[in-house]
């Protein structure tokens, strides 16, 4: 919300805004039935709560879990006559998110997003309807739990080539573990192979693209997504940098979109592309003179970018925090490399078969779902029509968040739950389905659950076992020799990554080594 203090039309454009937004509520107001918004700060007249709602450096969950003290589950306030709804309970979130799904899975108006950056192929940000049915389905026939298995083969590949960096490289595992996403990602969608140290242009374009999207899709960042009508403002008027850095993050989206979907289609013409998702989705296409074809060539080519796009920083951030998790915790990873070793013994790597005989390593994959959450308020949905709850009016329009953090923290839950403790999970030494899986948090609500969180569940898995059964993770030493201990600091943000740290990394042991060594000798 710091942006809007700043910017010229704040003052006279917000005003304005919020007066005509505040005479259509009181005049909406009569027809409610004289029943009750749900009880939340009141704020101010005309600029609502705006002075109250949290900044991102203030942790927003964090405030929103104190209000929901205050409050109850379902906490409603208004900016600038805009209503927000915070959903602080699994219960409510359940009973909005999913026992009226028709009327809670509608997105907010983003113009910063589809209209000037251009992410309105997206279906992550499409409005309730018939054109997000029509994507989410083509993206959900190519990731539902059935199909993911056929990307283990070369999920394994990326993990044994990520083991070798960690093995020449060590220090350099924050790095690495990007590009084993990358790597993966781009060898499923496009069969497009992307070399450790080899600058990638299809790489550079994707992060560049995704890293933007990651800022403008804060809740308000940019002013334009209160007041759309600024979209028409010229790039040229005082206060329109928005407008300038629009123009050039679409541009580098279009780079990221264009680059490997052109290149895998002149592969195709010469006979020499690598079977891959798009090769796939472009070999299904209708005939050309099918009036559908170009709305499915366009899916087509959106399908593989919108994968990428959504899992570039989840993953990449749950990675990362294991890594944190396992330095501040050494004793953890022992504990894991005793199952591993009794289960794999000494003589190969972990693969996907071993998954359902490793429980423990299972649980520190859900606790790190859990502890750091990638996104801790989820996306934002949007209230499609009229609704009441609880004897309390919701008026159409309001944004509707999850507070995914406070549910996977609430202590009536979890016992200790600022603390990493994988047995949480665990009953007679196996997975106790009793306890709350973070999945059902951690990836969406809804009808707007993740449909790629099979896939990067099943990445997740496969990464933290095999560094798990290669290496040995402690905490950074200092010139005395002395363990250093680490913080878990995050950088906020819609997405939370931890703040940057170093830990030591080893073998832990020389057939260990050789095994890491050898796995890729096959590798193209």
């Amino acid at each position: 919300m710091s942006h809007l203090m700043d910017s010229p039309y704040f003052a006279a454009g917000a005003a304005v805004f919020a007066f005509l937004a505040l005479r259509i509520g009181l005049s909406s107001a009569k027809s409610r039935h004289y029943l009750p918004n749900p009880p939340g700060p009141k704020g101010y007249p005309l600029i609502g709560s705006l002075l109250d709602a949290p900044k991102l450096e203030e942790e927003p969950w964090r405030v929103y879990d104190h209000w929901r003290r205050t409050y109850g589950d379902v906490v409603y306030f208004e900016v600038l006559g805009q209503p927000f709804l915070i959903l602080g309970s699994l219960e409510a979130a359940q009973d909005l998110f999913e026992r009226k799904s028709s009327k809670y899975s509608s997105r907010p108006g983003s113009p910063m997003i589809r209209d000037l950056m251009g992410w309105d192929f997206d279906f992550a940000f499409h409005p309730y309807g018939s054109l997000w049915r029509k994507d989410r389905r083509a993206f959900h026939e190519q990731f539902h739990s059935g199909v993911v298995k056929n990307y283990q083969p070369m999920q394994l590949k990326e993990a044994h080539v990520f083991l070798n960096l960690l093995l020449t490289e060590p220090d350099d595992f924050l790095h690495h573990v990007r590009h084993a996403f990358s790597a993966t990602i781009m060898r499923i969608a496009y069969g497009i192979p992307i070399k450790p140290h080899v600058d990638s242009v299809y790489v550079t374009a994707a992060e560049a693209a995704v890293t933007t999207v990651s800022l403008a899709a804060i809740p308000g960042t940019f002013l334009v997504d209160i007041m759309p009508a600024l979209k028409y403002v010229p790039q040229w008027f005082p206060g329109a940098s928005f407008k300038r850095k629009a123009t050039q993050w679409k541009k580098e989206l279009n780079e990221f979109i264009d680059l490997p979907f052109n290149h895998v289609k002149e592969l195709m013409k010469s006979g020499k592309a690598v079977p891959s998702l798009l090769t796939r989705l472009l070999d299904a296409l209708p005939d050309e003179k099918d009036p559908s074809r170009a709305e499915e060539e366009d899916r087509a080519k959106f399908v593989p970018a919108t994968a990428y796009a959504a899992g570039a920083d989840t993953t990449v951030s749950t990675v990362q925090t294991f890594f944190l998790a396992m330095a501040m915790h050494p004793e953890v990873a022992r504990k894991a490399q005793v199952e591993l070793d009794s289960v794999i013994g000494q003589g190969r790597l972990p693969d996907f078969s071993d998954r359902p005989s490793l429980p423990y390593v299972n649980a520190i994959a859900k606790e790190c779902l859990r502890w750091k959450l990638v996104t801790n308020m989820a996306l934002a949905h949007a209230l499609s029509e009229d609704d009441e709850y609880n004897g309390y009016f919701i008026p159409k329009g309001t944004i509707v968040m999850g507070n995914a953090w406070a549910m996977l923290h609430d202590p009536d839950v979890f016992e200790n739950p600022e603390e990493f403790i994988p047995e949480r999970y665990l009953k007679d030494g196996q997975l106790d389905p009793s306890v709350r899986d973070p999945t059902v948090a951690a990836f969406g609500f809804g009808r707007r659950i993740c449909p790629g969180r099979h896939f990067a569940e099943q990445n997740l898995f496969i990464l933290i076992a095999s560094t798990l059964m290669a290496f040995d993770i402690y905490p950074p030493i200092d010139d005395a020799g002395n363990p250093i201990q680490l913080q878990a600091k995050y950088i906020p943000g819609l997405i939370s990554y931890p703040a940057p740290f170093k830990c030591q990394i080893t073998p832990r042991n020389p057939t260990i080594s050789k095994l890491v060594q050898d796995s890729i000798l096959d590798i193209d």
